[in-house]
């Protein structure tokens, strides 16, 4: 791990920590009983913590090698004068578009949606969720980005930049920390902010399969995928029609006949 792979993923862990602290002594929502009261809270930040591991494992080993041999042997299309401030600006913009895209066909195409759905399964939101993808999905989203990176010629340093705000906007937006409501309002007019995201994991599919965007708002609104639907504190939580698995479960889930 170089310097700046190490300062992100410093600012990332404490900015997470800084949202699980918060968000147990300021909770926007209570936890329902059945996962609030112990073993069933411990099995379910265990899961969440131990899909994060395994992830965080396979990182060094496949995700980051992949992205730098992609930034390595990328077509370079672009001009000499496409640098400085206002080409980050514009990159940054740029796969955050992609990313609302990305998720939004993680939904979609069955295949996808056969690992995402580990994600969904998750029956309370907490910065924790943030952390719970299927590896399989991220190896499948490593190779979509890989992609990315050799066809748009985009650097390694910007890709590390926005993974670093896509991490620590996924965090927040995933939270149980109460926000003024005057403050999360105005908030949510740029960037996705709980009240938005929490409706994408409401266990009602119409919900889930809407609220896509991931940093900026922008996106849905403008593709139409923004549900009118509100945030309730005791909303329920989940995917519809299937229920939380133990760990080794989860693992298996994807690759199962249906």
């Amino acid at each position: 791990m170089d310097e700046t792979q190490f300062l992100k993923a410093a600012a990332v862990l404490a900015w997470f920590l800084l949202v699980f602290v918060g968000e147990r002594l300021q909770p926007a929502a209570p936890v329902p009983p059945a996962v609030a009261a112990p073993p069933a809270a411990r099995d379910r930040l265990g899961r969440n913590l131990a899909l994060w591991l395994i992830n965080v494992l396979l990182s060094p080993l496949i995700v980051i090698p992949l992205s730098a041999w992609a930034a390595r042997y990328a077509w370079h299309w672009r001009p000499d004068s496409w640098n400085g401030v206002p080409a980050l600006l514009l990159d940054l913009l740029l796969l955050d578009f992609l990313i609302y895209w990305w998720h939004r066909l993680n939904h979609e195409l069955p295949v996808l949606w056969r690992f995402h759905q580990v994600h969904h399964r998750d029956r309370f939101l907490d910065s924790s969720s943030a952390l719970r993808f299927h590896f399989g999905e991220v190896l499948i989203s490593a190779l979509a980005r890989a992609a990315v990176i050799w066809l748009l010629n985009i650097p390694l340093t910007t890709v590390l930049l926005f993974e670093a705000i896509l991490l620590a906007a996924t965090i927040f937006h995933h939270s149980n920390l109460r926000l003024d409501a005057g403050l999360e309002r105005a908030l949510s007019r740029l960037i996705v902010t709980p009240s938005i995201h929490w409706v994408h994991h409401h266990a009602v599919r119409a919900d889930t399969d809407s609220n896509y965007a991931t940093v900026l708002s922008l996106w849905d609104p403008l593709f139409r995928s923004r549900s009118r639907t509100q945030r309730q504190p005791a909303m329920l939580i989940g995917a519809e029609g299937a229920d939380e698995r133990p760990l080794l479960e989860l693992l298996l889930l994807p690759f199962r006949r249906r």
